[in-house]
C-alpha cells in the first residue's frame, strides 16, 4: 500500500460551526490523502486573548495573550503549578470538564472562535488534538483499533479506516516496528512505542492542532529522541505546542518558547534569544536554575 508521508499531505479544511458531529472537520477521501509539497501544508495560527481560568474561585491563568503561529513548535515552560497545562487544557477545551473549573477570554483558531455557544465541542477536540504526559492506549484495544478509535468515536465518514491507521502510524514513526502485529494489544507495546502510538491516534483524525503535556516526561532517553524528532516532521504539517519541564528539550524542539510564572505569562520569544537573551529578569532566572 503506498500510503503518503502525513508531514507532506493535504490537509482537509476544518469545519467547527456546526452543532452535530456528523459536521465536525471534513473527512479525507477514501483513498490516501494527495501528496503535495511540504511549503503546502496548513497548520493553523491560534490567538488567545485575556484568558482567564478558574478552578472554583482561584484563578489559575491569569489574562494570558499569546499566538501559535502556524506550522511552528512553541514550547511552554515554567515551574510546577504555573498554568502551563491548565492553558494548553482551555486551547481544546478540556478545563471545563474539571468540576468547578472555567474559563474566559477569546481563542480563535484562525478566525473560529473556539468559545463561541455555537461551537461543535466533538469538532473542537478533534481540530485540536491532545498527547497526555503518560501515554495513555485503551488497555482492551488493539494496536489497530487503538489508532482508529478517535475516527470511530468521532464518527468520522467516507475514510477508509485500514489506509488510514497505517497513513497515522507512518506518521508516527510506527508502522514499520508494529505492521506485523496490528491485531496484538497496544499495552503490549514499550512506553516509547505507546507515546508514538498515541500520536498516531490524535494526528489520524486529521487535527489542526496538537497540544503536548510533557509527552517525554515518563520516557527513556532514546525513546525521548525518538519523540523530538517525531516533532520536527510533525510541525510541517500541523501547529504544536508542548509543554515541558526539560529546558534542553524546549531548546532543541521549539521555534518559540512562552514562560509563565504564577498563572502569567512573562515571556514569548524564538527559543535562542529566551534562552540566551531573555527580556525579563525572572525569564533568565528560570532557564539558569535559580528557581524553580
Amino acid at each position: 500500500m503506498n500510503t503518503p508521508d502525513p508531514t507532506t499531505a493535504t490537509k482537509p479544511q476544518a469545519s467547527m460551526n456546526q452543532p452535530n458531529a456528523d459536521a465536525t472537520p471534513a473527512a479525507a477521501p477514501a483513498s490516501a490523502p494527495t501528496t503535495t509539497s511540504v511549503e503546502s501544508a496548513d497548520g493553523r495560527e491560534v490567538t488567545l486573548t485575556d484568558v482567564h481560568a478558574y478552578y472554583g474561585g482561584s484563578e489559575a491563568v491569569k489574562g494570558v495573550d499569546l499566538v501559535y503561529k502556524p506550522n511552528e513548535v512553541t514550547a511552554m515552560i515554567g515551574p510546577s503549578g504555573c498554568g502551563k497545562s491548565t492553558l494548553l487544557r482551555c486551547i481544546n477545551r478540556m478545563h471545563e470538564e474539571i468540576p468547578g473549573a472555567h474559563a474566559t477570554g477569546k481563542i480563535v483558531v484562525d478566525d473560529i472562535d473556539l468559545y463561541d455557544p455555537s461551537i461543535d465541542l466533538t469538532a473542537v477536540r478533534r481540530a485540536v488534538g491532545m498527547v497526555f504526559q503518560k501515554p495513555n492506549p485503551f488497555p482492551t484495544m488493539s494496536i489497530f483499533d487503538n489508532t482508529a478509535a478517535g475516527l470511530r468515536l468521532s464518527g468520522t465518514k467516507g475514510v477508509d479506516v485500514k489506509e488510514r491507521v497505517e497513513w497515522a502510524l507512518r506518521g508516527a514513526g510506527l508502522w514499520d516496528e508494529v505492521k506485523d502485529r496490528l491485531d496484538k494489544p497496544g499495552i503490549g507495546l514499550s512506553g516509547g512505542q505507546q507515546q508514538r502510538l498515541c500520536i498516531a491516534r490524535t494526528i489520524a483524525v486529521e487535527p489542526e492542532v496538537i497540544l503536548m503535556d510533557e509527552p517525554c516526561s515518563a520516557l527513556d532517553p532514546i525513546a525521548t529522541l525518538k519523540i523530538e524528532d517525531l516533532i520536527h516532521e510533525l510541525k510541517q504539517r500541523f501547529t504544536i505546542v508542548i509543554v515541558t519541564h526539560n529546558m534542553q528539550q524546549a531548546a532543541r524542539v521549539a521555534d518559540t518558547t512562552a514562560f509563565m510564572y504564577l498563572g502569567e505569562l512573562v515571556e514569548h520569544a524564538p527559543t535562542q534569544q529566551i534562552f540566551n537573551n531573555p527580556g525579563d529578569p525572572r525569564t533568565e532566572e528560570y532557564v539558569t536554575g535559580k528557581f524553580g
